[in-house]
């Protein structure tokens, strides 16, 4: 079942039941697209989601942990001005569309009462959340600013008057009526009947309407089907189910047309949607946060992959000095052939008695001008050998640094994201904002825990600053340190002084899964002591050098946490 305008009835019940009369305690917005209020209600903090993610809108109670930016956004700073402290008045739908109206009871500047409401619109990639107040009917802010350019008939922008979404015209299915019994008479096709369910009423998505079909071909009595259809919605009995084909599907209770597969129950629909959406959201969080580092890194990468080229053709210019320093040799030996205006000349070369050598002059140069101008080319490209090579070696090294956090960024949490932008901020690659306000300190989250399957823990770092925590600040001399051999990986260390082979081969196989190599099938890991690691004075961060180590040829593969 997809998030409909019957799974949206589901959720507005539920969390009308939770959050009513509940009061605003804070309010963050840990993601571009995505809000969260922490109302307290009952005795319970209740942290509310309003997601406008193109890909996964919804509104759901949730119990994944978030953190939020090191500089919260305007928005978030208006929706925390109006909204904190806030009595939730109503949630109610409307009619049976994905709009959600959230009515708040608070107080302006002045102490009088207001009331604002704030509306969720899950329609995919036009999905908002606007904060409005009631009397003025005026938007206060937009978590996605709309202008006429985009919208000619929906202005969403702080100011402007809030208009509906333009109103479909179908039935509203919780209203009295007939249609459900006239479409069965015309069809007994469960795929047409589905289909005109979807076209006739409001609200109805895929797997719903082919749901409704099913139960009304089967059905003895049309409107008590009907209405026991619709009572589910109020009475949810949430369930994931995982089809023989390895996709899963979510639904309000078990559908009556899905004969195989797992089914999972959950006590809520909030708990439904964290478990299913809890690896997709994340990635998709993800990648929507590292999309400006992204774009850093690839600009750095083709800068530097193109100064790569270059020093590689000036290193290739310079093998070819000592042909400068016989011509300007010769030049000089025969010097008294030359005469001023002469663009190229042909003398003996001394060096190679068999073959005369051209020589090409500069018309407007003096004769000893022109023997000196290639013993200055050949003196500036020996010199240059040596500054040549050291910066192609540190470009070399920035560009495997830049294809570290690439490979990182694909298995990172975000939170793990904000730390790799911290870094490279801290690098120079990313500007600071600049703020009045003195910036929060952005404390390192620990590195990711994992266990072998005889207990021993085993660390993994997801970026730099995890990994240079991790083997110069956690672990201790003594234990195991692994890494991936030449490919960009994570730093992991073993918990142990004395790990078995087993333990050894099972870190090794996680080492490899969090590295560049995780797609192959024979990954050479280096593991040794960590007293052998040593850091360089002003190397960039994850960045080690170390002896003594061993070798194991793996397969990658995750191990539970």
């Amino acid at each position: 079942m997809s998030f409909d305008g019957l799974f949206t009835h589901a959720i507005v019940h539920e969390l009308d039941q939770k959050l009513t009369t509940g009061r605003v305690a804070k309010v963050s917005q840990p993601y571009p697209a995505e809000l969260i209020i922490t109302i307290r209600a009952h005795r319970h903090n209740y942290p509310l989601l309003i997601s406008a993610n193109p890909t996964y809108p919804r509104i759901q109670i949730t119990a994944i942990p978030y953190k939020n930016p090191a500089i919260p956004t305007n928005f978030t700073m208006t929706m925390r001005k109006y909204l904190e402290g806030a009595i939730v008045n109503k949630i109610e739908q409307i009619d049976n569309d994905r709009i959600i109206k959230i009515t708040f009871d608070t107080r302006d500047e002045l102490g009088d009462s207001q009331q604002l409401v704030l509306v969720s619109e899950i329609m995919a990639r036009h999905s908002n959340i606007s904060l409005v107040n009631l009397k003025t009917g005026k938007i206060i802010d937009t978590i996605k600013h709309v202008g006429s350019d985009q919208n000619r008939v929906r202005l969403l922008l702080p100011g402007a008057t809030f208009v509906m979404p333009p109103k479909q015209d179908k039935v509203n299915p919780y209203l009295p009526n007939q249609v459900y019994s006239d479409l069965v008479r015309q069809t007994n096709d469960e795929v047409e009947l589905s289909h005109q369910l979807q076209q006739q009423y409001q609200g109805f998505g895929k797997d719903s309407a082919r749901e409704l079909a099913a139960e009304l071909l089967q059905s003895d009595n049309l409107p008590a089907t009907y209405q026991q259809f619709l009572n589910h919605f109020e009475n949810p009995e949430p369930v994931i189910i995982t089809l023989p084909n390895g996709k899963t599907q979510f639904a309000v209770f078990p559908p009556l047309n899905i004969t195989e597969g797992k089914v999972q129950h959950f006590d809520s629909l909030s708990a439904l949607l964290d478990a299913y959406y809890a690896n997709k959201a994340e990635q998709d969080r993800s990648k929507e946060l590292a999309g400006q580092v992204l774009k850093v890194l690839k600009n750095e990468l083709k800068k530097d992959r193109r100064k790569v080229k270059k020093l590689q053709q000036q290193l290739q210019d310079a093998t070819t000095a000592d042909q400068y320093r016989i011509c300007g040799e010769i030049l000089t030996t025969y010097l008294s052939k030359l005469t001023p205006g002469m663009k190229e000349i042909e003398l003996p070369n001394f060096y190679d008695a068999n073959k005369p050598l051209k020589i090409k002059l500069a018309p407007e140069l003096s004769p000893s001008r022109n023997a000196q101008k290639y013993f200055t080319k050949y003196n500036k490209l020996k010199t240059s050998v040596e500054y040549v090579k050291e910066q192609l070696k540190l470009t070399n090294d920035e560009i495997r640094y830049f294809e570290s956090i690439e490979n990182q960024i694909k298995l990172a949490a975000p939170a793990d994201i904000q730390e790799i932008k911290l870094e490279l901020q801290e690098q120079g690659y990313i500007k600071k904002k600049k703020s009045g306000k003195k910036q929060r300190k952005v404390k390192v989250s620990a590195p990711e825990e994992f266990h072998t399957n005889d207990g021993t823990t085993v660390l993994v770092g997801k970026n730099n600053l995890q990994n240079d925590r991790l083997s110069f600040k956690i672990a201790n001399k003594n234990e195991i340190w692994l890494h991936v051999k030449d490919i960009p990986g994570s730093h992991v260390v073993i918990r142990s002084t004395n790990p078995s082979e087993d333990t050894i081969l099972e870190a090794a196989q996680l080492a490899a899964y969090f590295s560049k190599g995780r797609d192959s099938d024979n990954v050479p890991v280096d593991y040794l002591p960590v007293k052998r690691l040593h850091k360089p004075n002003g190397a960039k961060p994850g960045f080690v050098i170390f002896t003594g180590q061993k070798t194991l040829y793996v397969t990658p593969k995750k191990l539970s946490n």
